[in-house]
């Protein structure tokens, strides 16, 4: 089965489960005092350790590997802002890790900082419908010479629920400063990302698309599904077990033009940041 079908039958099926629904979604007082008793220092996107091996090429310590990722965000005030908005900073680091090799060498390590403006939006009823960030992100390899990888760019992002237990992130950027050592990433990066994820079973089992297209008329571009699991009795920790499986090129940014089929499985502290779409339980 190929991977569009395959993703697109986990979804079709996601939305017609019988699970119970959530609740409307959090309202302007207790989206605001969630916000004031929320940490400063939190997670930003999903903190993994996970292994696998390709699907489209020989299996052995070349190809197979791990990849971790730790991803953090710092709250810079809670003041109000004009337009309402708030300040925030956030890290993230993707590393990819030949731990079946000999001297457990690490092959690509991605460096991703940024600094973002994020507001709600409101429905008629003062009930979230959104959230909105704009940011400045700067990613590079850390490395010079020949083997230097780096992009900025401008990003704007929109997160909302588009089903009771389906949430969405549409993301679009305005990439500069990378044709030195990538002038074609845009080709394999495309200009923005759709990202979906969907609760099959609340704090039990979750399944989450990500699709990106390059800038081109042929297949280049990168579809990454993710199914998340909790096997213990309860999830206060929001820790799962991770199947991963990613099709096409720039899983990092090394090596972007390759094409790569890798299935992984491990362990995820997954992130909350979307919590407040469903709602008081």
């Amino acid at each position: 089965m190929s991977t569009f079908k395959f993703t697109t039958l986990l979804m079709f099926l996601g939305f017609f489960s019988y699970n119970s629904l959530y609740s409307q979604a959090y309202t302007r007082e207790q989206l605001q005092d969630s916000m004031a008793q929320m940490p400063y220092f939190s997670i930003h996107k999903d903190n993994y350790f996970i292994t696998g091996v390709p699907a489209n090429t020989a299996i052995n310590s070349s190809t197979a590997n791990a990849k971790y990722q730790i991803s953090f965000k710092q709250i810079l005030t809670r003041s109000r802002l004009p337009l309402d908005t708030y300040l925030f900073m956030t890290y993230t680091q993707k590393s990819f890790w030949n731990i079946y090799k000999e001297s457990l060498p690490f092959s690509d390590i991605n460096f991703n900082p940024s600094i973002a403006i994020g507001k709600a939006i409101y429905d008629k009823e003062d009930r979230l419908s959104g959230l909105a960030t704009v940011s400045f992100e700067h990613e590079s390899n850390g490395r010079d010479s020949i083997a230097s990888r780096s992009w900025n760019r401008f990003s704007l992002e929109y997160t909302t629920n588009i089903f009771k237990r389906t949430t969405a992130s549409f993301k679009v950027w305005l990439p500069f400063g990378y044709k030195e050592g990538n002038p074609d990433l845009l080709e394999y990066v495309g200009l923005g990302q759709v990202n979906m994820s969907h609760i099959f079973k609340q704090d039990k089992l979750v399944f989450d698309l990500r699709v990106r297209k390059g800038l081109n008329f042929d297949g280049k571009g990168s579809i990454r599904t993710r199914i998340y699991f909790n096997p213990f009795d309860n999830n206060i920790s929001n820790q799962y077990v991770m199947f991963e499986w990613f099709v096409g090129q720039a899983e990092g940014l090394l090596n972007y033009q390759e094409s790569k089929s890798m299935i992984r499985i491990g362990y995820v502290i997954r992130t909350n940041e979307f919590r407040w779409f469903k709602g008081k339980k």
